[in-house]
């Protein structure tokens, strides 16, 4: 038990930024030390335990079995501590709140102007933003390691609180002057025909999309695949596929005359955006102003926008 009692946060701290980035060199520029002063902690921390935490294979570091146990242990008390400041902020009547969040990259721009809007009424609040895809914000949930996650399907089996805020309507794009562009009530069994560009294996829209076609009897007949929203709309647009994506995402390229929403049958598709936490979090008076902006005002804030 005295081992335990002796490791610093310090420690810890260092412990967390190499079990991230599984190296020491990333870890000692990051964290400002020498790579020598980064090893030793790590030394005097698996001193401490009694247990080897990371192993050298090669050239690559990896987590061992007490490792893997100990940075879920270290993020949680960080995690704490960063709350612990917020919460003598917020006593103090310091304006300066803190507030992590994380958004689906599909609800990246309503997400900005959802922030932009916050910042007006807080601008003393310090933001940290990631855009990012389903499965970092998986494990930003599962790790704790952000406030609040935006994002358009809550996770099933999670601990967390999700309240839906704004439809997400999926639509089929294609290129401005697309064969069917003029056509109505287009039947699936057309639509399937085509080949369809998409994210990756389990992003939330390739999910819905997936399983939208398989209820409907029909498999898509070719896919191409795309890194980011971006690449997906510019493919499009080039005239290589067609595309399911959140109207939230288009009305640049729909005002442009860039690209098209095809009339399809059973479209759109109707899903929600959500507001996800983790059960049980500490809700401080910054998570709870945004929280209130975004789950009363969002339809207001973003009609103001258009």
């Amino acid at each position: 038990m005295m081992g335990f009692m002796n490791i610093t946060i310090r420690q810890l701290k260092i412990f967390e930024v190499v079990a991230q980035h599984l190296s020491y060199t990333r870890a000692a520029e990051l964290l400002f030390l020498s790579q020598p002063a980064v090893s030793m902690q790590i030394k005097q921390l698996e001193s401490q335990i009694g247990l080897p935490i990371i192993e050298k294979m090669g050239k690559r570091l990896f987590l061992t079995e007490a490792g893997e146990e100990l940075l879920i242990y270290a993020r949680a008390i960080i995690n704490q501590l960063t709350e612990l400041d917020d919460v003598m902020d917020e006593l103090k009547g310091s304006q300066r709140g803190r507030l992590k969040i994380a958004v689906a990259s599909t609800a990246s721009s309503f997400s900005l102007k959802l922030l932009g809007e916050f910042y007006k009424r807080f601008p003393g609040s310090n933001i940290s933003l990631d855009v990012t895809n389903r499965a970092n914000l998986l494990n930003h949930l599962e790790d704790n390691t952000v406030d609040m996650v935006i994002m358009g399907r809550p996770p099933e089996g999670m601990n967390v609180e999700a309240t839906s805020f704004m439809e997400n309507e999926l639509v089929v794009v294609a290129e401005a002057n697309h064969k069917l562009s003029n056509k109505t009530k287009i039947p699936l069994s057309v639509i399937q025909k085509e080949t369809f560009i998409m994210r990756e294996h389990g992003s939330g829209t390739r999910i819905a999309m997936e399983q939208f076609f398989r209820e409907s009897g029909y498999d898509i007949s070719s896919v191409m695949e795309m890194s980011s929203n971006d690449a997906i709309n510019q493919a499009v647009e080039a005239g290589l596929g067609l595309s399911i994506v959140s109207r939230n995402t288009l009305r640049r390229e729909i005002q442009l005359g860039q690209l098209t929403i095809l009339d399809v049958e059973s479209f759109p598709i109707m899903r929600h955006w959500y507001l996800v936490h983790r059960k049980g979090k500490r809700i401080t008076a910054i998570m709870a102003a945004f929280k209130r902006i975004v789950e009363k005002e969002s339809a207001e804030i973003l009609n103001k926008s258009k």
